[in-house]
């Protein structure tokens, strides 16, 4: 009962502080907000009390995790319009965009784990040390399973062209390329 009633009055006190503190910073009242949320329900599940200081680095680390994926999203509307641009400037672009299609669908049939190792790996371009941690699993299971997931992902785009006969050999390529490919 103490320990709610101390987060009440640690929530009641320091929440607009930490609102304040993620406006500054992210430029928004709603983003603002949400990371306050997130600061108070960890600061919940934390175990023990929490200091006023621990809210604010993790507010800061909630701060620069949104501005991280602000930027991946920035970065990948720019890849996609060079790429889209690049396509509507060759007859050869539509193979491509049907490439991506079946590639999206396959990854589609994948179970959770496998589809997020690969994406993280290939979109994200997450190395296998940040795909482990991501994973919660050691550098050596990241490799078997990025294995295994291109497996499956070319068994999926396998059976696609079974079932439709016009599977690209770049879609092929792209499942079974260890490094460096691009989902």
């Amino acid at each position: 009962m103490q320990c709610t009633q101390a987060f009440v009055q640690l929530y009641g006190e320091q929440y607009p502080r930490v609102v304040a503190y993620a406006r500054r910073r992210l430029g928004s009242v709603a983003d603002a907000e949400d990371c306050a949320a997130e600061v108070f329900r960890l600061a919940w599940e934390h175990d023990g009390t929490v200091s006023v200081g621990w809210l604010f680095v993790t507010a800061r680390n909630l701060v620069f995790a949104a501005r991280r994926s602000a930027l991946r999203v920035t970065e990948l509307s720019r890849r996609i319009a060079a790429e889209e641009a690049a396509n509507g400037a060759s007859e050869a672009g539509s193979g491509q965009n049907e490439a991506a299609l079946q590639i999206t669908e396959a990854l589609d049939t994948l179970s959770g784990d496998d589809r997020e190792l690969l994406i993280a790996f290939y979109w994200d371009g997450l190395s296998g040390a940040e795909c482990a941690a991501l994973l919660g699993c050691s550098t050596g299971a990241v490799w078997v399973r990025l294995h295994r997931a291109r497996r499956c992902l070319k068994a999926a785009l396998l059976a696609q062209e079974a079932s439709f006969s016009h599977v690209s050999s770049h879609s092929l390529a792209l499942a079974t390329t260890p490094q460096g490919g691009s989902l």
